[in-house]
């Protein structure tokens, strides 16, 4: 694995998922926007699912809209419906009455079902071995394996064959998107914008135009006494004492933390500012990248902050958090399966550990990748620049800390975090950042207009309201 094959990848959408995580607000945006691209969470099977299971007794079932000849079935809006309030629920979020929620879901499957008809008109196709790939990234991100993510879905209710076509669907109208939709910036728009934000008064005291915030939660129980809400504010103001002391926030976070985010080392992910309680974006309003702020009370409890990444008025701040790792990747092979490839880097680790084996020095003799030669190290890179399942291991560990084996799009690995440090953006790194966030703000309006004009010209007829 180069580094360069390490280039951020969007998580995978399928039409299973729609509005994670998302408040009313957010679901509004995401069904008005074809370009947002939830990533896919595999539930793990609940005690007592609600989803409509095979042998369940069902209603008859009838059409709710018709587009273009083709019909959306009140039993393919149910179950949507349902499969969309249970992840807003796994994933904590309030979910929005059903009065409010069921027009708007019904509007997202018209829009996706007339993208789907123009991508299949126009001869594009998405082959067997794409779409198996696919199911295998979708396993991999959630960290199990393809027979473990069939099991979870019909547990679920989720029939196999119609998961792997609606991730055929959601790849084909992918693809479209891609072909149709392009956003290019020039060196002028660049100097425009810049000169722009650079023109602001008061512009780095202003309201964050976006925001990657990471958190250690010290939860509070709701029925706390004085005694109790005090011993846990002192024990949060300890945590941030260590960390302005030098300790690792990422590895602070896996071990303390009682917020959800601790699996990916505190961070909450770059979301606009108002996809943050207001009073995390006060705590860290006067902070640039690597500020810590705290403990911030909330209903939930103490929270400490650490500013990742900061854009001020959509210009990205001037520091990044860089990270310095190195790995060992075995690749899987009909001979090297995924278990015996986790055998034996396990068996690497308890190597190093006990002091019989250098991490370098088994990097170079047995890692399938192009930093082998280089002892594994992947050198200084930023957030992002690798993909999530990599990062989200990386950034729970601590210096010099060796993570289990982990199983990424590539393969095995066994990794190391080496060093973390912040470093300046060159004025050459910010106009690229600069550059990426224009293309994708006009892609994203670009694909707006597109798919608004797919549902425009796409005959729709409204039948029965669904039940």
């Amino acid at each position: 694995m180069t580094k360069h094959r390490f280039l951020p990848v969007r998580p995978l959408s399928a039409a299973l998922v729609l509005l994670l995580a998302l408040p009313l607000g957010a679901v509004q945006a995401q069904i008005a926007r074809p370009s947002a691209t939830p990533r896919l969470v595999v539930p793990a099977p609940p005690a007592a699912s609600t989803a409509p299971r095979a042998g369940a007794q069902r209603q008859a079932d009838f059409i709710v809209a018709v587009v273009n000849s083709e019909p959306i079935t009140n039993n393919e809006v149910r179950a949507k419906l349902l499969r969309t309030e249970q992840m807003l629920k796994q994933q904590g979020t309030p979910v929005p009455p059903r009065n409010e929620l069921l027009p708007q879901l019904i509007e997202r499957m018209i829009s996706d079902k007339a993208q789907l008809q123009a991508a299949q008109a126009s001869g594009l196709k998405i082959d067997d071995n794409a779409v198996e790939g696919a199911v295998q990234t979708v396993a991999r991100q959630n960290q199990i394996t393809v027979d473990e993510l069939r099991r979870r879905l019909t547990a679920d209710g989720i029939d196999y064959a119609q998961f792997r076509s609606e991730i055929r669907d959601e790849l084909l109208i992918s693809r479209l998107r891609q072909r149709e939709v392009k956003a290019d910036v020039s060196e002028s728009e660049i100097d425009a914008y810049l000169r722009d934000q650079q023109g602001q008064p008061g512009a780095a005291s202003a309201a964050p135009a976006a925001l990657n915030l990471a958190e250690i939660l010290v939860a509070v129980p709701e029925n706390a006494t004085p005694d109790q809400v005090a011993s846990l504010q002192a024990r949060a103001q300890q945590v941030l004492e260590r960390v302005r002391a030098g300790a690792d926030f990422a590895a602070l976070a896996a071990e303390l933390s009682a917020s959800a985010s601790r699996g990916n080392g505190g961070q909450m992910g770059l979301r606009s500012a108002d996809r943050y309680p207001p009073l995390f974006v006060e705590a860290t309003q006067s902070l640039r990248a690597g500020g810590l702020a705290g403990p911030v009370r909330s209903a939930a409890g103490f929270h400490i902050l650490k500013v990742i990444e900061k854009r001020q008025g959509g210009l990205p701040d001037a520091v990044v958090a860089q990270t310095r790792a190195r790995h060992i990747l075995l690749r899987l092979t009909p001979q090297l399966t995924e278990a015996a490839a986790i055998e034996k880097l396990a068996g690497f680790k308890k190597r190093i550990a006990a002091g019989q084996a250098d991490f370098a020095a088994l990097a170079r003799e047995n890692s399938q990748d192009g930093s082998a030669k280089e002892g594994g190290d992947l050198g200084w890179a930023p957030a992002g620049a690798f993909v999530p399942e990599f990062e989200k291991v990386m950034n729970a560990l601590g210096p010099n800390q060796v993570s289990d084996p982990l199983v990424s799009r590539f393969g095995v690995h066994l990794l190391q975090v080496l060093e973390r440090r912040e470093v300046p953006v060159s004025p050459r790194d910010q106009r690229e950042m600069v550059r990426g966030m224009l293309r994708e703000k006009k892609q994203e309006e670009a694909l707006v207009r597109w798919a608004e004009d797919i549902r425009g010209r796409a005959y729709v007829e409204f039948r029965e309201p669904p039940q």
